[in-house]
């Protein structure tokens, strides 16, 4: 549905991003993580059409976005902090969305009236963040793109709202098969949410999975075994990413499946042997491994 190939973009020297390669599948919810400075909010400007990259190529259903109307069309982005003219209320920018989006829905502007008690006569830049943010979903929704990019979407929405959006976002998929792209902070917000991952560094892709497949790649293992050793299990039989010890409880993040895992722990006759399942956020700071960052989680 959405690809990126080799699009690389510099900033006063600065790449931001380098050959990233990106694959988003038709009606699927992706979601794009990354450290601040990764280049994901570039990524998805490129992707909207906002940017042009120095080479590389960005395409929508085959098609180049670049000077594509049709395209641009059927795809809806809220950025970070939404932009609306001056002076415009929510009726004005629904007007704007109308001769801009062919397939605006007016009956389901009325009918999310319920969802978003905004005062669609009021200037929106008099609202406060949170809702500004639940105006431009608002209207964005009503567009019925094909499409929705998002960047950081829920900041600043109250925890009622935030469930209502996501509920309304996942509808909205499994009904018109919208592909929604989303980069977020909020990694356990997007393990609730996000049936595919990509996690940008320095401007790439470094990884880009199914989360299942993501999350059933990596295991956490508590374990407690007979004698004193400082490491009872050999590196060399285990890809370990990460290990501590608290006594005789040692914790390992170990690349490999629970089943794998548990037939090669066993031989050591473990007086404890617990498998634990990795949050997105542990998944993201180990595959980035960030050290430094690990030891704060376990």
């Amino acid at each position: 549905m959405i690809q990126t190939n080799a699009l690389t973009k510099t900033f006063d020297g600065v790449k931001a991003l380098d050959e990233a390669a990106l694959n988003v599948p038709k009606g699927c919810v992706y979601g794009l993580v990354g450290p601040n400075g990764a280049g994901k909010t570039t990524i998805i400007r490129h992707i909207a059409g906002v940017m042009r990259p120095d080479s590389g190529t960005v395409t929508v259903n085959g098609q180049p976005v670049d000077e594509n109307n049709g395209i641009k069309e059927r795809m809806a982005l809220i950025p970070d902090d939404p932009y609306f003219f001056p002076g415009a209320s929510i009726n004005d920018m629904r007007r704007f969305c109308r001769g801009v989006y062919p397939r605006f829905d007016n009956d389901l502007f009325e009918r999310l009236r319920e969802i978003f008690p905004l005062d669609t006569k009021r200037n929106i830049r008099r609202f406060s963040r949170g809702m500004q943010k639940q105006a431009a979903f608002w209207l964005a929704i009503c567009c019925r793109p094909d499409v929705l990019l998002l960047d950081e979407p829920v900041d600043g929405l109250d925890p009622v709202m935030r469930r209502r959006v996501w509920s309304l976002l996942l509808q909205d998929v499994a009904e018109k098969q919208t592909t929604v792209l989303i980069s977020s902070h909020n990694l356990r917000e997007l393990e609730d949410v996000c049936d595919h991952v990509g996690i940008m560094h320095q401007g790439k892709l470094v990884l880009e999975r199914n989360l299942a497949e993501l999350q059933g790649n990596l295991t956490k293992l508590q374990a407690a075994f007979p004698g004193d050793s400082d490491n009872p299990l050999p590196e060399s039989d285990y890809e370990v990413l990460h290990h501590s010890a608290q006594g005789r409880l040692h914790t390992y993040i170990l690349r490999g499946g629970r089943e794998e895992i548990t037939q090669k722990v066993s031989a050591f006759n473990p007086l404890l042997c617990d498998l634990l399942p990795l949050s997105l956020e542990e998944i993201f700071i180990y595959e980035l491994g960030g050290l430094d960052y690990a030891e704060i989680l376990l």
